[in-house]
């Protein structure tokens, strides 16, 4: 049974011998076939120097799905501090929110967003990793920008994305609401809750805990169907295990072909096993399973498969089985 909102995080994928225009307008269709299914809000996650993931910034996508619809909530998950004065991040922000009053999210994370160290110095103007109390700094400093300097009207709805205690800490301290990224770092995702709710400080933003867990969906009619579904991203996770991000999403028959290692074919169970791959039946219950597993408020599915049309089926199984499997 899944009683608690339903979110999607769009990962933006370029597809073999797609242009990325196209991915660019899948981005729209994507976003009005969820809020047609009734999902509470969509995020957009900021990647560079990807070929199998678009660098499209979180701000333009927002924009451009919140043009083409009118109740589902939009956001980043998230946009990276490191790579932008806090300021600019509040000033656009601020403005989404005034022209889309009470729909936009600003979630905030750390992470680099690319392999690539060159280009994340490029991205920080030629400055290293940002440091725990810089990246503390800027955080504070876009929440304080929103309020002192940009307030425009309604302000954008602040979450701080964590996939380790550190985040956990400080979306803790700063009383914000924390977005858990167990679809990257399904290990961690225990000790990150226990920490945040352990130290969690009420603020203007948030007054108890508030936890979004995002977990990694891909559900078709059968669970054969599914697995050959979710292939082509295992081949990019078999690449990101070494450090490598190269090649474009492939097709799912190019992904059939592929040999992984054992090694890989390890690592990938091991990450499977903690997702939600499957039937209908099966993806709801282990999201079930999440949920109790970890009080999540609401789940965030993330579903990087290769075909949009397939990609909105899993997120239209998965609502209609679980809303058939909670009515009264």
């Amino acid at each position: 049974m899944l009683d608690i909102p339903l979110s999607a995080l769009e990962v933006a994928m370029v597809q073999t011998d797609t242009r990325a225009v196209a991915t660019l307008r899948d981005t729209a269709a994507f976003a009005q076939g969820l809020e047609r299914l009734g999902y509470d809000r969509i995020w957009y996650a900021e990647h560079h120097h990807s070929p199998a993931i678009g660098a499209f910034p979180p701000v333009v996508l927002i924009a451009h799905s919140a043009a083409s619809t009118s109740t589902i909530r939009l956001g980043s998950g998230g946009v990276l501090a490191p790579h932008h004065a806090p300021l600019m991040l509040a000033e656009q922000f601020g403005t989404l929110a005034a022209l889309h009053e009470d729909r936009i999210d600003l979630g905030v994370g750390r992470g680099p967003g690319t392999f690539d160290e060159g280009i994340a110095r490029a991205l920080r103007r030629g400055a290293g990793p940002t440091t725990d109390a810089a990246y503390e700094s800027d955080v504070a400093a876009i929440l304080s920008f929103l309020v002192d300097e940009v307030a425009l009207g309604p302000l954008p709805e602040p979450w701080l994305l964590a996939s380790s205690t550190a985040g956990a800490a400080l979306a803790a301290k700063l009383g914000l609401p924390v977005a858990v990224a167990h679809h990257i770092r399904p290990d961690n995702t225990a000790a990150v809750l226990e920490r945040y709710r352990a130290e969690f400080t009420p603020s203007r933003w948030c007054e108890r805990p508030r936890v979004l867990l995002c977990v990694e969906a891909v559900c078709a009619d059968t669970d054969e169907e599914a697995a050959w579904r979710v292939r082509p991203m295992e081949v990019v996770k078999a690449g990101l295990l070494k450090g490598v991000s190269d090649k474009p999403f492939p097709t799912p028959a190019e992904a059939a072909a592929h040999s992984f290692t054992e090694e890989e074919r390890q690592a990938l169970a091991h990450f499977r096993a903690q997702q939600a791959v499957g039937a209908p039946e099966t993806v709801v219950r282990r999201l079930g399973e999440l949920v109790r597993g970890t009080g999540a408020d609401e789940l965030m599915l993330t579903t990087p498969v290769y075909d949009l049309g397939d990609r909105l089926r899993s997120y239209e199984l998965i609502k209609t089985y679980s809303e058939a499997t909670t009515a009264p």
